[in-house]
């Protein structure tokens, strides 16, 4: 599979460039991508095992709806993964990791001096989740991890989008210092408390909003 062409679908599909419903031609994405049409297949077969696509025969690829209550299971099984990444990285965690977390804490304080992008917000997320995942050292914890939160993704950035951004900002920085201060004491237990807690308060905004 061609992971950079991966990617650029990904990222068009998670931050609403694709919306829920459009319908990718196969013939006019080779053509950006100066590729066959074979190798962009399994892209998007890729995608639809991930659940982003849906792929119909002459018709297309179509990005799916985003469906309210099956997310509600979804961060259900999140909150037991991210609990266990917590736990996990706390009892691996490195200076350097630490040090890496510290910096995004920093980062925080300055997206919030500056106008609302939701995607500079979540790439602070995914950067945040890096290094969580990179010290809990476990694999395929971070790969059934980062399916869900794709699926999640989406309501996210929606919500990046339109809730007030000093709150989105601050709600982040908390999150990361608070974490980062379970991780630096070595509490496992704080720390997946830590993850469960926030995940369920970012679903009560999610809630709200919608």
């Amino acid at each position: 599979m061609n992971q950079k062409i991966y990617d650029v679908i990904l990222d068009r599909i998670l931050y609403g460039e694709y919306p829920p419903g459009q319908i990718l031609n196969e013939q006019t994405l080779a053509d950006e991508f100066n590729i066959s049409r074979t190798p962009l297949r399994k892209v998007l077969f890729r995608l639809e095992w991930e659940q982003l696509l849906r792929i119909v025969p002459r018709t297309g690829a179509i990005v799916t709806e985003i469906e309210f209550h099956k997310m509600r299971h979804v961060f259900q099984i999140r909150a037991e993964l991210e609990d266990l990444a917590g736990r996990l990285a706390a009892e691996n965690i490195n200076h350097t990791q630490l040090n890496s977390i510290k910096k995004l804490v920093q980062a925080c304080k300055k997206l919030a001096k500056m106008p609302q992008n939701s995607k500079k917000l979540i790439e602070l997320d995914l950067k945040f989740r890096d290094i969580l995942y990179e010290a809990a050292d476990n694999p395929v914890l971070k790969d059934q991890s980062q399916h869900l939160y794709h699926l999640t993704l989406r309501l996210s950035a929606t919500l990046f989008n339109t809730g007030d951004w000093n709150d989105l900002v601050q709600m982040s920085h908390d999150e990361y210092k608070e974490i980062h201060q379970a991780l630096t004491e070595k509490d496992a237990k704080k720390a997946g408390d830590l993850r469960r807690k926030w995940l369920g308060l970012h679903l009560d905004r999610i809630k709200l909003k919608f």
